[in-house]
């Protein structure tokens, strides 16, 4: 017989939901920008667990694999990532085909 509960410290789970509740209600850091996207997506109680898994994932991270937390200072959306891909697929076939600024039309000074 399988049972459907979560396993986990319950205290650790409380400590960290207590936490990304906390987050939640700060002004403007990455993690509180993470809880508000999400919170206004998916509501509130979805965003405090998904912040409390983030955190649980950095503390993980921590001390199990010693990596020292390094916020981002910020987060990339979709729309710029896109961008991101199409000018590095741009400058691949740039140098692919060694066009010159004068094959691409480009005016120099």
């Amino acid at each position: 017989m399988s049972s459907k509960t979560p396993k986990g410290s319950n205290r650790l789970k409380i400590a960290l939901r207590n936490a990304a509740n906390a987050i939640g209600n700060l002004k403007d850091t990455h993690l509180s920008n993470f809880f508000k996207r999400v919170c206004y997506k998916k509501g509130r109680t979805v965003a405090v667990s998904a912040t409390a898994r983030k955190l649980a994932v950095i503390i993980w991270n921590m001390v199990v694999k010693q990596i020292p937390y390094k916020p981002p200072t910020e987060y990339l959306f979709l729309d710029e990532k896109r961008k991101l891909g199409l000018v590095s697929r741009i400058r691949k076939q740039i140098d692919k085909f060694a066009l010159t600024n004068a094959d691409l039309g480009f005016a120099t000074n």
